[in-house]
């Protein structure tokens, strides 16, 4: 029986091609088999990197229960596999835990590569505290919303969540009304994208902002803890000229 194969979790630029590091680029090359979430956004991005004759298979959250189990059987076979999101790091709001978990599960080496992600630039450039902070990703959109926010409203850590541009206003009002108008907040738009900006100022500053002007690309908001010495972060926009978009 051969060796078995080992996972690599491969994270993808979430704007700038550039992001993509060279080990990343490495080992899709050497990788016998590539996970994609969507493999039309996946092939672009071979292509790019002149990546050629690679198998791409579908793994998405609608069908990954029905191809983890194939998928392990392939790399216990000795296959190296290798797998992408669209964008950042699978797993994190992506597929990518459920796999990994059965993996490990059954012994199968598991390596996750440092790379693109939106929550950390994001929280970073915030101005807000991130020596300690909670990463909530995609609210639930209806049961346990309102519970999660109530509990959350007593957390002195700094919250990062992810959210749709046509949800944004919506979240924020409701932002405004659990954590209170004078929260601070940033609302990170296009991470590493041509048109990236920052809004950053208190939950109610923030959400005029995006009440005037329509909010599009991608979303992360950067919430305050509850601090008595959470500092005043004053309104601006900052927009990276540099960028370049994928």
């Amino acid at each position: 029986m051969s060796a078995a194969g080992f996972l690599y979790i491969v994270p993808t630029p979430v704007g700038n091609l550039d992001d993509m590091t060279f080990r990343a680029v490495s080992v899709l090359r050497e990788a016998d088999l590539i996970l994609a979430e969507d493999t039309r956004t996946t092939a672009v991005l071979l292509q790019h990197f002149d990546i050629r004759g690679k198998q791409l298979l579908s793994h998405h959250k609608f069908n990954e229960h029905q191809t983890v189990e194939m998928i392990r059987d392939r790399i216990l076979a000795g296959a190296s596999v290798a797998l992408v999101s669209d964008a950042g790091t699978p797993g994190i709001s992506d597929p990518g835990f459920l796999l990994a978990r059965t993996c490990a599960a059954e012994g199968i080496g598991v390596q996750t590569l440092p790379g693109a992600t939106a929550c950390i630039p994001a929280i970073v450039s915030s101005g807000l505290p991130c020596d300690r902070f909670c990463f909530e990703g995609f609210l639930p959109l209806k049961k346990g919303r309102q519970t999660l926010l109530a509990q959350l409203a007593q957390d002195p850590r700094t919250m990062v969540f992810y959210e749709s541009p046509r949800r944004l206003v919506g979240t924020l009002e409701q932002f405004v009304a659990v954590f209170g108008p004078e929260r601070p907040c940033s609302v990170a738009r296009e991470i590493s994208k041509l048109h990236e900006e920052h809004v950053r100022g208190t939950l109610a500053e923030v959400l005029a902002h995006f009440q005037a002007v329509e909010p599009k690309g991608e979303i992360v908001i950067v919430v305050g803890g509850q601090r008595d010495d959470a500092p005043r972060v004053h309104r601006n926009k900052y927009k990276d000229a540099e960028g370049s978009q994928q």
